[in-house]
């Protein structure tokens, strides 16, 4: 009843108009899973390999019907027959099957479409919501969003430096109310933009992307959406930044095109170090490069009992460099991005790493996303407390935060909201509870 039947995979389009992976997975009960795979723009050299076709006849080359033939033969030959139930056996099959790496026979489009989908079937075999499957039967905890309502980087051409400016509703009652704030500053900010002649397209996350002078002049905008909104900075919402510093680091130098000014390692240390003291930032994404080791360990200790510092190229949801991570004090959290490692097995071993290692553990979406809603129940599952699925814009971002009103609604009474308790998983916990409460009676005179 619960052994694969088949396997079947098909190339559909993700929300930049790119091609992507869907797989569904049958079980001989009749039961079945579907699930389709996202695609990032600022990737980390250290990710598993999506694959993709080459054919510059269709889709500019970016095709995937090499990784669905990859489904639809060899991983279909492979898995007939496995039970459902045993993930870790089914990941691992794929793995063993791949042979390299870096998943890049196969692609890891291809082994993550199968994996998500085996996951899927398998909750509806149980007759079990997939956070439940994924967590058990006291699994109650709905994230804080972290929602990039001002898009730059890679993710929207001449905007900023820096790639995501987040609000962060943490003070909310719930997952519904955070959500309800989140869209309420989303619109503040549109407005504020529209009275400052500003661009309010938006970028491929569904944040506004308005080309700005500086960084800190989109630190500023936020803040001043979350007031005209009608909310308290740190009381109700913070602000968190993705930096994405791999993206302009040029030999051994963050060169900040938009400010005109080249750093070492230990002056954007220093930049970041100041932007915390003036603004109420609670987290800073990959404030320094993928491979600069000895410049994150000095950025952990002068700023991680400040601020969540979460590495994102830097660990690529692998377990392996999460390890080195750890052991070097080189964060205090890591990213979470499924098609990073390319299977669920791998996903949940790195995310649960970091939880035993007292370190915040954040689901998260890609830029290039589908209606798939697969993140949200695991961000429940594993107990993260925190997620990334963008702005409240754009159906592939909204279709995560509505899954998750649908989680609250479902656990009724009994759902819990993670709140500013999200943050405090780090060990020091006292240290950065203590900072955000002197950034009460400092930010900009707003907080009383």
């Amino acid at each position: 009843m619960v052994a694969i039947k088949n396997i079947r995979a098909m190339e559909i389009l993700d929300s930049r108009g790119n091609p992507t992976v869907k797989v569904r997975v049958e079980l001989d009960g009749g039961c079945s899973g579907t699930a389709a795979v996202p695609s990032g723009a600022s990737t980390g050299k250290h990710e598993s390999v999506e694959l993709r076709d080459a054919d510059r006849s269709r889709f500019n080359g970016l095709g995937v019907l090499k990784a669905v033939s990859s489904v639809n033969g060899e991983i279909l030959e492979s898995l007939e027959g496995m039970s459902a139930l045993d993930q870790a056996a089914i990941d691992h099959k794929m793995i063993e099957l791949d042979g390299t790496e870096n998943k890049s026979r196969l692609g890891a489009n291809a082994i993550l479409g199968v994996s998500l989908a085996v996951a899927r079937a398998a909750a509806n075999y149980l007759s079990l919501p997939l956070y439940r499957h994924l967590g058990g039967i006291t699994t109650d905890t709905l994230p804080v969003p972290m929602m990039n309502i001002l898009n730059g980087g890679k993710h929207a051409a001449d905007s900023t430096d820096f790639q995501e400016f987040m609000i962060v509703p943490a003070g909310a009652r719930s997952f519904s109310h955070a959500l309800q704030m989140g869209s309420e500053i989303y619109h503040s900010l549109k407005t504020l933009l529209k009275e400052k002649s500003l661009n309010t397209n938006v970028g491929d996350e569904g944040g506004f992307a308005p080309s700005l002078r500086t960084n800190r002049e989109a630190v500023e905008l936020l803040l001043s959406a979350i007031e005209k909104a009608g909310y308290k900075p740190v009381r109700d919402c913070f602000i968190a930044l993705d930096l994405a510093s791999s993206e302009f680091y040029r030999d051994g130098r963050y060169v900040l095109a938009k400010e005109g000014i080249s750093l070492t390692s230990e002056e954007m240390v220093d930049y970041c170090a100041d932007l915390i003291s003036k603004y109420p930032i609670i987290s800073i994404e990959d404030g320094l490069a993928e491979d600069d080791w000895d410049g994150w360990q000095l950025m952990n200790k002068k700023l991680g009992k400040r601020v969540q510092l979460v590495g994102d190229d830097l660990y690529v949801t692998s377990v392996k460099r999460l390890s080195k991570g750890i052991a070097m004090k080189a964060s205090n959290s890591i990213l979470i991005k499924v098609n990073q490692v390319g299977t669920l097995s791998e996903t949940i071993s790195a995310a649960q790493m970091a939880q035993r290692a007292h370190w915040t553990a954040i689901v998260s979406h890609r830029s290039g996303e589908t209606e798939d809603t697969t993140i949200a129940d695991l961000s429940v599952g594993l107990g993260s407390g925190l997620i990334k699925a963008g702005a409240p814009c754009r159906s592939e971002r909204t279709a995560k935060y509505n899954r998750l009103l649908e989680i609250e609604n479902e656990l009724g009474h009994s759902a819990k909201f993670a709140g500013i308790g999200a943050f405090y998983n780090m060990e020091d916990k006292s240290a950065m509870a203590g900072e955000q409460r002197k950034k009460q009676v400092k930010t900009r005179g707003v907080v009383k």
